[in-house]
């Protein structure tokens, strides 16, 4: 009888403990998916992200997107010689501060996340009108360069039909659109707040 009764006063114990657990896992998996999504979808210097989407009539979440894309918010410069934020080629931003009306403009400048989300959302404001609101288009010239996407769009109207994603020579462009538009829903969703929705 006493074994009996240590037994369910264990076996209640450790219902209880596993109640108290799975109790706690309910409170803590909101916080928890909070803290994987910093981990693995990064936010920074969002009031510039705001502020610059804004000005250029941009989505912000697709300029964080972007930047998530091009440097997962690590500002260091690429082995290509791209910089900062959103990985802009001093030849890029030496033409986007030329057409942008900039001076005096310095490679150095792009380390700066201002001036490079600047710069960075100019670019793309430029492409997406370039390809007629194309936001998939305009991620593609971002990644592989105008001068590749007008010859692939070239070829496909040639052929007579539209440029489709999977037709995107190269694919790690193909895999740069696809990622940036899936990011850009991912980022709505874990930073509306921040990206002011």
């Amino acid at each position: 009888m006493r074994g009996r009764a240590s037994r369910r006063g264990r076996v209640a114990r450790q219902l209880t403990f596993g109640l108290l657990v799975a109790g706690l896992a309910v409170v803590a998996a909101p916080f928890v998916r909070e803290a994987i999504d910093d981990l693995t979808l990064p936010l920074s210097d969002a009031n510039i992200i705001r502020q610059q989407a804004a000005a250029k009539e941009l989505d912000p979440a697709l300029v964080a997107a972007v930047i998530y894309a091009e440097s997962k918010f690590d500002p260091r410069p690429s082995p290509t010689g791209a910089r900062g934020l959103m990985q802009l080629e001093p030849q890029t931003a030496q033409y986007i501060a030329r057409r942008s009306g900039g001076t005096a403009f310095k490679v150095s400048d792009l380390d700066t996340p201002r001036v490079n989300i600047a710069y960075g959302t100019y670019y793309l404001r430029e492409l997406i009108d370039h390809y007629g609101g194309d936001v998939a288009l305009a991620l593609a010239a971002y990644n592989a360069g105008q001068a590749n996407v007008d010859r692939w769009l070239a070829d496909a109207r040639a052929r007579g039909h539209p440029l489709m994603l999977g037709q995107i020579p190269f694919p790690e462009t193909r895999l740069y659109v696809q990622r940036v538009l899936q990011a850009q829903q991912e980022y709505r969703r874990v930073y509306a707040k921040q990206l002011g929705y």
